[in-house]
């Protein structure tokens, strides 16, 4: 199968299914530091010296959402971003927010 970093986030309407839990599992397993939060979305914290390095990964991390047309939710403080991912259509998890998050590590970094 294509690794999640290299397929494409398609479209999704109220009418897209949310993934499975079994399906979850799987695909969070091929992330390297993501979890599932308390509220059911895909989230990490990247960590860096300075404010600056974080713009940086905002604006690296916006301009790959507009590519893909799928849009985190972005929290920067001082020395870290932290990333959510759901699927805002469905209300749960799509294949689109594990493909973001791959190529959101692929982009910015792993740590």
């Amino acid at each position: 199968m294509e690794p999640l970093a290299d397929r494409r986030c398609v479209p999704c309407d109220a009418g897209t299914p949310k993934l499975e839990d079994a399906v979850v599992a799987e695909l969070l397993a091929e992330l390297k530091g993501w979890k599932l939060d308390a509220e059911g979305r895909l989230t990490k914290t990247f960590r860096f010296d300075g404010f600056l390095p974080g713009v940086d990964r905002v604006r690296k991390i916006g301009d790959l959402a507009e590519q893909e047309g799928h849009h985190p939710d972005l929290f920067l403080s001082w020395g870290s971003l932290q990333v959510n991912l759901i699927t805002h259509a469905i209300g749960g998890l799509s294949e689109n927010d594990f493909v973001l998050a791959a190529k959101i590590d692929r982009t910015i970094g792993r740590t």
